[in-house]
């Protein structure tokens, strides 16, 4: 090895070998950086990776819901069915071609009332079957500040697949208010209303017929028609109930506030 044998000068022999170590040195250094410089390139299949964690993505809430939370209608509950209302709303669902609101009411004394349309008592609409109508009495709000009147409404709902119409007179449909803490009446639709003591109206078939009334806080009485009793109604709940033939009573209630 240190001696090279052949016909050529040794010189010659040593070149070779001089040239041929330097090409195996220098594969040898491309090698070692190929593999150097391809350990820190990024992975494509998921196993490499950058070489810290990527910082977190802030997550933006969306906007926080606005429709209340209350789901039942405000003033106490009808015992005659109805769907609930929203926080200082009236509640139910109307039907298709529901009625509402212009007309004049027949309350009592002490009661201004409002309501669609009449229609007369012996229209060829067919009287609605007890069977087939719900009622709803409700208080617009829950509680009333001593400068406002309570605003009530009396909904009637043809569940039934057939148009007919309602009697919503004030003797028909008796709305009457009781004091809670004595469970007296303090006023009701029947004494002395101002108008016929029926009234029918024409309520579409899965539909509904609204009469609305506003209640000055005076009392009422049914032998008091000329000179009603003295005085306003107290600070206190009251309960408000409508009873009609053939139908269960619809209650509910609201709040007279103190000053």
């Amino acid at each position: 090895m240190r001696n090279p044998v052949g016909p050529l000068p040794s010189s010659i022999y040593w070149r070779r070998r001089a040239v041929l170590a330097s090409v195996v040195a220098l594969l040898a250094l491309l090698a070692v950086w190929t593999v150097s410089s391809g350990g820190g390139r990024s992975s494509t299949n998921g196993k490499g990776g950058d070489k810290g964690p990527k910082p977190v993505t802030s997550i933006t809430p969306g906007p926080a819901g606005t429709g209340p939370a209350i789901s039942q209608a405000p003033g106490g509950r009808a015992e005659s069915g109805g769907g609930a209302g929203k926080n200082g709303e009236p509640g139910g669902t109307p039907g298709t071609g529901s009625a509402s609101g212009g007309g004049t009411g027949s309350g009592g004394s002490g009661g201004t009332g409002g309501a669609p349309p009449q229609v007369p008592a012996d229209s060829p609409l067919p009287t609605c079957a007890p069977g087939g109508l719900q009622w709803e009495v409700k208080s617009v709000k829950n509680e009333y500040e001593t400068s406002e009147k309570p605003r009530l409404e009396l909904v009637a709902r043809n569940v039934s697949g057939t148009t007919c119409k309602v009697d919503l007179g004030p003797k028909q449909a008796v709305l009457t208010i009781l004091q809670a803490s004595t469970s007296k009446a303090v006023w009701s639709s029947a004494d002395c209303p101002s108008g016929a003591g029926n009234a029918f109206f024409r309520v579409p078939a899965q539909g509904e017929t609204k009469q609305s009334l506003e209640w000055d806080r005076k009392f009422s009485a049914p032998d008091q028609c000329q000179t009603p009793p003295a005085g306003a109604a107290a600070p206190d709940t009251y309960v408000v109930e409508v009873k009609s033939p053939g139908m269960p009573v619809a209650r509910t209630s609201f709040v007279l506030k103190q000053d």
